[in-house]
């Protein structure tokens, strides 16, 4: 294999890695407390698989918290937590993540405007006429 191509196959594994993550923590919170035989499988699936210690196989949940140099107890622990959030506690604390961002970038804005001032201070004085 090339080194283009070593690059590109890593990737695409820590791609599917990340995936497979995702598809989890998606099952455990949807699938908590369901009543269908069918839900309660998939969510039951999802358990396990985040509780196994099992290496064993290439994605196991050992091996995808390795390839994306996860935590492994903190990233089990984060899924466990999250499965019994209802929908209000997950979206209050997505937009609280969110207004911390937003005003992350506010705080940035004051001397942003501050430069911005100074730079049209410095171009006006360049383009009035000479009388």
């Amino acid at each position: 294999m090339k080194g283009n191509d070593t690059n590109t196959y890593e990737r695409s594994q820590c791609e599917l890695a990340d995936g497979v993550l995702k598809q989890a923590a998606q099952d455990l919170r949807r699938f908590y407390g369901a009543v269908s035989a069918i839900e309660r499988e998939l969510y039951l699936d999802a358990y396990r698989w985040v509780m196994s210690d099992d290496s064993s196989w290439p994605f196991s949940f050992l091996r995808v918290c390795e390839s994306l140099n996860l935590v492994l107890e903190d990233v089990r622990q984060d899924l466990i937590d999250q499965q019994s959030l209802g929908a209000l506690s997950r979206w209050s604390r997505r937009c609280a993540q969110g207004v911390k961002r937003v005003q992350a970038l506010l705080r940035k804005v004051p001397r942003n405007r501050q430069k911005l001032k100074r730079a049209e201070g410095v171009s006006l004085k360049l383009h009035l006429p000479l009388t």
